[in-house]
C-alpha cells in the first residue's frame, strides 16, 4: 500500500496548490514573492520541473527574486538537472542573490548525490567569500568526508564550525559517529554517539532510526533495546522506516528471535504490507541457508497479503544457486526477469548461475537459461561462450549456435570460435527447444 500513502500525500499537495492558486487571483491578498516561492515549489512537485519553469518565466521582473529563484533552483536539485542548476546560479551570482547559504546547499547536495565530489571544496571556497556557511553546510561537508573516510579533515570542519560559534545538531554528531566507527576509532565513536542523543527529540524522529544503526555498528545491543522501547514510548504508531530499521539491526547483532518478534508485530499491524521489511526476514534465512524456512516463509508472506517483488525472487534464486539446486534456480530466475517490465541485469548473478551449469555439464539447463535471458533481453558474447563450455564439459556438439547468435545480434570473440572448432568434433545434439 505504499502508493496509497504517496497518492494521499500528492493530493495535499495539490490541494495547497488550489488554495495558491485562489489567493493569487484575489485581489484583496497581497502576496510577497516568499508567497510565489511556495507557489512554484508546490507546481514542480504536483505537476513537474517544465510547469515550474514555466511559472517562473511568467513571473513579472520585480518577482524574479532571490527567493523564487531558490526555489527554481531548488526544482533542478530535485531533478538532478546539474546543468540548469549550475546556469541558474551563474545568473544568481550575476544579480547579487549569493548572500546566504541556501542555494550553495542546494548545490553541495546535488554535487554529493550525483557523485561529483571534486566540485564541492571549490564550491564551499565560493560560499565562504559570498557569505557564511551555516550548520547545514557543515554537516554536508561532513557527509562528503565521511564518504572519504577523513577523519581528520572532518575535525578540522567540526573545529571551524565551533569557532565560527554554530550549534552543532544530531546530524553532525551521527555523521562523525560514522566517521569514527568506519576507521575503528570506538571511544570517540561512543563519546559523539552520547553527544547525538543529548541533541535528539521528539520532533526530530529520524534521529533515533539512525541512533539506532549507530549503536547496532557499534555492537550495542542493550543500546538498542534501550531506545527502541524509548521510540515506542514517545509514538504511538511506529513506521516502515522504523520497523524496517531495528529488524535489520536485530539480525546484524545476530538476535534472530527478537527480529522474528518485531516482524510479527509489524505483521499483524501493517497497512503497507511493504515488501522490503518481509525480505529482510526472507534474506535471514537464505544467508543461514534455511532455505525450508525460507520458503515457508515466503509462503506465509502470501497468505498475509505481502506481494513478492523482483528482489524477492532474485533472493529465492541466489539462495538456491548457493545449494546448486539448478530446477529451482531456474524457476525462480524466470520469476524475477518476469516480475518487473524491464528487468535490471544482474551480471555477477548470470555469471555464477552459468558457472554451476558449466561444472555440472548440464546444457539442457544452459540452453534454458539462454532462453530466459533472451526474453529479458539480456544476451552477450559471454553468456554464449558459458553456453559452448557447458557443451564442451558435456562432450556434445551445439547446433545452428553461429545462426542463434547472428539472430540475437551477438558478437563471437575469439574464445567463441575457439569452442565452437571444438565441440565441432563432438556428437551431434538435437536442436534445443525454445531456440528459434
Amino acid at each position: 500500500m505504499p502508493f496509497l500513502i504517496a497518492l494521499k500525500s500528492a493530493m495535499l499537495m495539490g490541494l495547497c496548490l488550489q488554495v495558491c492558486e485562489w489567493m493569487r487571483v484575489q485581489d484583496d491578498i497581497e502576496l510577497l514573492s516568499g508567497d510565489y516561492a511556495v507557489h512554484l515549489d508546490l507546481i514542480a512537485k504536483v505537476r513537474g520541473m517544465n510547469s515550474a519553469e514555466k511559472f517562473f518565466e511568467d513571473l513579472p521582473n520585480k518577482l524574479k527574486v532571490q527567493t523564487t529563484c531558490t526555489a527554481l533552483l531548488h526544482t533542478y536539485v530535485q531533478h538532478k538537472d546539474t546543468a540548469k542548476a549550475e546556469s541558474l546560479m551563474e545568473k544568481m551570482s550575476e544579480c547579487g542573490f549569493l548572500k546566504y547559504p541556501l542555494p550553495y546547499n542546494h548545490m553541495l547536495t546535488l554535487y554529493i548525490s550525483q557523485g561529483q565530489l571534486e566540485k564541492v571544496p571549490g564550491l564551499i571556497q565560493e560560499l565562504k567569500k559570498n557569505t557564511s556557511p551555516d550548520i547545514v553546510t557543515y554537516n554536508l561537508e561532513l557527509a562528503v568526508f565521511a564518504s572519504q573516510n577523513n577523519v581528520e579533515a572532518a575535525e578540522k570542519a567540526f573545529l571551524e564550525l565551533k569557532k565560527a560559534k554554530l550549534d552543532p545538531d544530531w546530524i553532525t554528531f551521527s555523521t562523525l559517529t560514522n566517521i569514527y566507527i568506519k576507521s575503528s576509532l570506538q571511544d570517540k565513536a561512543k563519546s559523539t554517539l552520547r553527544e547525538m542523543e543529548k541533541r535528539i527529540s521528539r520532533k526530530g524522529r529520524t534521529a533515533y532510526a539512525s541512533l539506532i544503526s549507530l549503536h547496532t555498528n557499534l555492537q550495542g545491543k542493550d543500546e538498542v533495546f534501550r531506545i527502541w522501547k524509548e521510540m515506542k514510548s514517545l509514538f504511538r504508531k511506529v513506521n516502515d522506516t522504523e520497523y524496517s530499521c531495528i529488524i535489520s539491526s536485530l539480525l546484524k547483532l545476530d538476535e534472530f528471535g527478537e527480529a522474528m518478534k518485531l516482524y510479527t508485530e509489524w505483521e499483524a499491524g501493517s497497512v503497507t504490507k511493504d515488501t522490503r521489511i518481509a525480505n529482510l526476514i526472507l534474506v535471514a534465512y537464505i544467508n543461514r541457508s534455511e532455505m525450508e524456512n525460507a520458503i515457508y516463509f515466503h509462503n506465509r508472506m502470501a497468505e498475509k497479503g505481502i506481494t513478492p517483488s523482483c528482489t524477492t525472487w532474485k533472493l529465492l534464486t541466489r539462495g538456491y544457486l548457493k545449494q546448486k539446486e539448478m530446477d529451482k534456480v531456474l524457476d525462480f530466475f524466470k520469476r524475477t526477469v518476469t516480475s518487473v517490465s524491464k528487468w535490471d541485469p544482474d551480471a555477477k548473478m548470470v555469471q555464477e548461475m552459468f558457472h554451476v551449469v558449466e561444472e555440472q555439464g548440464d546444457i539442457q539447463m544452459a540452453e534454458q537459461l539462454l532462453v530466459t535471458l533472451r526474453h529479458a533481453k539480456y544476451v552477450n558474447t559471454e553468456i554464449y561462450n558459458a553456453l559452448l563450455r557447458t557443451y564442451v564439459n558435456a562432450g556434445k556438439m551445439p547446433m545452428i549456435v553461429t545462426e542463434r547468435m547472428k539472430k540475437d545480434n551477438v558478437e563471437m570473440d575469439e574464445e567463441t570460435r575457439k569452442l565452437i572448432r571444438i565441440t565441432s568434433k563432438m556428437t551431434v545434439t538435437e536442436v534445443p527447444n525454445g531456440v528459434a
